[in-house]
């Protein structure tokens, strides 16, 4: 015990028992005091905490109706952007089958005209083969009745064989033209089937039209719904919100994955190329050259995705005229092009300095230095692999477009 708190130096067990019969004496007399001051700081941290909540109620409110209206606005965007497509394919579907339709009426007709001519062709007029008969029939009688030395036998004789020749012959022609009649049907059977041929393709264009007029309709149904802020069009939305968040989640860890493996092909070459001691910061300075070069692979593939308005993250590229887009997108081509070639030579590089390290190793532990048979394989491999990375992460900007609306309405 301090000496200055000690009523009597001599005797530290009284003054120890002193001090504590002071304490409890002036802590009694300012128990009503403590005790006001106690309720007042607790007073003032209920109050403190009961606006704080309500605060943050209130920027709950407020973020959950933002979201909603994020949510319901990405809703419209989206089934704007589908309403707008299927109007272009439905434009393009009549564009490309019910465009050329004067040319395909115009060859109807053509064909219905030919067919009728045709048809006109082969009317039916047969000989009447009763007068015939008749005829003949009755010129024998006659030739019974006269004899047959008579002249008028004779006569009649010569005049039923006349008839007769004269029915051959007409049955003859008859059936002349009965094989004509059949040729022309004969020719006909090709002009029925064109027909036949262009109505039924006809017909299928005109019901792929009507398919996509019946999705364009479920579209602008759901589109009215997201309108009217309908609670099931909202919850609809969420699920497929939080479905798409998921989804952008793992294909961008399947990116990340292949961005890493296309790292490792580049970094030791990039060793060489840049320095293997040289160092920014706490990384060398050849990892962060390759890790540069595979983000702005990334950026030209999402530069190019928005020159074929595939994605939706620059409105500023979008709204360029279509000649504009068209070179953008050229231009960021031709440095993927360039860049996977760069990276298929870096790949190539990297196979040759693994051997050059194991050859040394080798070396260094005094054994034969042996070369594979087959190392080109893993060369080439490398080689194809360096040179077809780049435009895979080129695709990363679909899942990320994905992934930054969706996580905007999850993650709130």
């Amino acid at each position: 015990m301090p000496t200055w708190l000690m009523v009597s130096p001599g005797n530290p067990a009284l003054s120890a028992a002193l001090l504590v019969v002071t304490l409890i004496l002036v802590l009694y007399g300012a128990r009503a005091p403590a005790h006001r001051g106690i309720l007042g700081v607790a007073r003032a941290v209920n109050q403190g905490c009961k606006r704080i909540a309500v605060a943050l109620r209130g920027v709950q409110g407020r973020l959950s109706e933002r979201t909603r209206e994020v949510l319901l606005s990405e809703g419209l965007e989206d089934t704007e952007r589908q309403i707008e497509q299927e109007f272009r394919r439905i434009s393009d579907a009549v564009d490309r089958d019910l465009g050329a339709y004067p040319v395909l009426h115009r060859k109807l007709a053509d064909q219905v005209a030919r067919i009728d001519e045709d048809y006109q062709k082969v009317t039916d007029t047969p000989p009447a083969p009763e007068s015939w008969t008749r005829t003949l029939e009755a010129s024998g009688e006659l030739v019974r009745q006269a004899g047959d030395q008579s002249a008028a036998a004779k006569a009649v004789g010569a005049l039923r064989s006349a008839i007769q020749e004269a029915h051959e012959e007409a049955m003859e022609s008859y059936r002349d033209t009965s094989r004509q009649r059949h040729e022309l049907l004969a020719r006909m059977v090709p002009a029925w089937r064109s027909m036949s041929s262009t109505l039924d393709r006809v017909e299928r264009s005109v019901a792929g039209i009507f398919e996509r007029a019946r999705h364009l309709d479920e579209l602008m149904d759901r589109y009215r719904e997201i309108a009217k802020e309908a609670n099931m069009a909202e919850r609809k939305l969420a699920s497929s919100t939080l479905t798409q968040f998921v989804t952008a989640s793992l294909v961008l860890v399947v990116a990340s994955l292949g961005g890493f493996i296309n790292f490792q092909l580049i970094a030791l070459p990039m060793s060489e190329m840049v320095g293997a001691t040289s160092r920014l910061g706490s990384m060398q300075t050849s990892d962060v050259a390759a890790l540069v070069i595979i983000l702005i692979e990334i950026t030209m593939g999402l530069f190019l995705m928005e020159s074929l308005r595939i994605t939706r993250l620059f409105p500023v590229i979008g709204r360029l005229d279509a000649r504009t887009r068209r070179q953008m997108a050229w231009a960021t081509f031709s440095i993927l092009l360039i860049l996977a070639g760069i990276e298929s030579s870096l790949a190539y590089m990297r196979d040759m300095l693994a051997a050059d390290r194991a050859a040394l190793t080798q070396q260094l532990a005094g054994s034969t230095v042996t070369r594979p048979e087959f190392m080109w394989i893993p060369a080439v491999g490398q080689m194809v692999m360096g040179f077809i990375l780049p435009f895979a992460l080129t695709f990363v900007a679909i899942p990320l477009e994905s992934f930054i609306h969706s996580g905007r309405i999850v993650l709130g």
